[in-house]
């Protein structure tokens, strides 16, 4: 496997005047897990359906597994797409089995597999009843089973934490750790900022179709400005004064308060110079922002330039 599973090159799909991806550029290193987050619309169901070879782009290239279409590396890869669906009067272990099939295995082989995916993961018991009998969750880990049954080298899920109850998703977490644990390369786009921070060895930030972010999370954190939090009587000019405070914002509760500090400030600055002044803390907290605030700045940052050049054109 080359160094890279998959690489987009100055990729561009269009409808008409629309443009659904625009110009985007990133590299997924084979091996880890690459979260493709973005708001609705922002087009990250179109790059993978382009990076499928389910739909081509308008302009750019796109390169999966060292080919040059997914189409010549089908049996490699594993998809879950955005769409459930599912034969309902199949069983699942008839479903995956079949799936399988489509993927080249044998018969015999995939439902070895199959029953050992569907005991590890819970559905043992229901291998051989009705799909139209499973929960909603349950038959979405059935599909999430047949996408990976053929052990493929890259797996691709589309928003499959979507409609799973908080135990469920901590199962799915789970067989997507297993996925890389095996040197697999996984690519999900997701809503859910939790499940992409704990996840992900890399993160793709989309709006409007580009690019805002590629990277991995500390390097978004690097790009953040810092936030203290604390208590105090003190009067809010002295924090203004402080080292390195850029912004001083009063917090919800009495007497707290969010001091906004430079891009080269020392974290810890503050913290002496409030004992050196004499000002007296009741708290102190400063912690690294979670990926939810760093998506947020960052998309909507990004969506305000995608609607600029939209309506600029």
């Amino acid at each position: 496997m080359s160094q890279s599973a998959v690489v987009f090159r100055n990729v561009s799909k269009r409808y008409g005047d629309f443009h659904a991806v625009e110009d985007l550029s990133f590299e997924v290193p084979a091996g880890g897990i690459f979260g493709f987050l973005g708001p609705n619309g922002a087009g990250k169901t179109t790059s993978l359906r382009m990076m499928l070879g389910m739909i081509r782009p308008s302009a750019g290239s796109i390169e999966v597994l060292g080919q040059q279409s997914a189409m010549d590396v089908r049996p490699r890869v594993g998809y879950l797409p955005e769409e459930r669906g599912l034969y309902r009067r199949m069983t699942p272990i008839e479903t995956i089995v079949y799936l399988a099939r489509l993927k080249g295995m044998h018969a015999a082989d995939a439902r070895k597999r199959g029953l050992d995916l569907l005991e590890k993961f819970g559905l043992g018991a229901f291998a051989k009843s009705r799909i139209e009998t499973l929960s909603k969750g349950m038959a979405q880990k059935v599909q999430i089973l047949a996408a990976i049954v053929h052990a493929p080298d890259l797996v691709i899920l589309d928003e499959p934490f979507s409609g799973l109850d908080p135990v469920n998703q901590q199962v799915l977490e789970e067989l997507v750790e297993s996925q890389r644990a095996e040197g697999r390369t996984v690519i999900f786009s997701t809503h859910v900022m939790q499940h992409a921070e704990r996840l992900c060895d890399r993160l793709l930030l989309v709006a409007g179709g580009r690019s805002v972010f590629e990277g991995t999370l500390e390097e978004a954190r690097a790009r953040m400005p810092r936030i203290v939090r604390l208590k105090t009587t003190a009067d809010p000019a002295l924090l203004a004064g402080l080292p390195g405070v850029a912004r001083v914002t009063p917090g919800e509760a009495a007497r707290s308060y969010e001091l906004t500090l430079t891009a080269a400030a020392d974290g810890e600055a503050p913290l002496r110079a409030c004992f050196e002044r004499g000002i007296a803390l009741e708290r102190f907290d400063m912690s690294e922002p979670p990926l939810h605030d760093i998506f947020v700045a960052f998309v909507g940052e990004g969506a305000r330039e995608a609607d600029e050049r939209r309506s600029a054109a």
